[in-house]
Parts: C-alpha cells; structure tokens; sequence
C-alpha cells in the first residue's frame, strides 16, 4: 500500500484524469447543445442546405443552355423567313 507522498501524487494523478474526463464530457454536452441552437437559428432564416442550393444551380444552368439554343433556333429561324420574305415581297411588287 502506498503511503506519504506517493499516495498523494496518485489521488492527485486519479483525480485529474476524472476532472479531464469530465471536461471532455461536458465539451461534447455544450457542442450538442451549441449545434442544436445553430440549426434552429438557421432554419429560422430560410437558409437552404448545400445540396438543394447545388441541385438548383444545375437546374438553372441547364436551363440557360436550353434558352441558348432556342435562341440560336428562333434566329435561325428568323434568317430563314427573312430570305423568304424578302423574296415573296420582290415576286409581289414586282422589284
């Protein structure tokens, strides 16, 4: 059995492993509640997740694509009637 100084070292040794073990304890229990609090406020803001915002942005850049080539159609599209038109205006007023 330990006795003097050495019995003291180890008690003071035991009880810093519990007082480290106890902090890492409550650490955990104000990261939880910390987490918890930060998720409230930020649904409370209307804050979209990361995955919604980039499913969204796929979306949006597939859309722009889509108009660049419905632009490039109607323009197409537009030099077409244009010829034609000025062709059927020549054959009509005789010019």
């Amino acid at each position: 059995m330990s006795t003097g100084p050495n019995r003291i070292l180890d008690d003071l040794a035991k009880l810093m492993t519990d007082a480290a073990g106890a902090a890492q304890g409550v650490r955990r229990e104000v990261e939880t509640a910390f987490r918890a609090q930060a998720e409230s406020w930020l649904n409370s803001l209307d804050v979209v997740k990361r995955e919604e915002f980039e499913a969204v942005k796929e979306m949006a850049a597939k859309a722009r694509e889509e108009n660049d080539a419905l632009l490039a159609r109607i323009a197409a599209l537009e030099a077409r009637l244009g010829t034609a038109g000025q062709a059927g205006a020549d054959v009509t007023t005789g010019k």
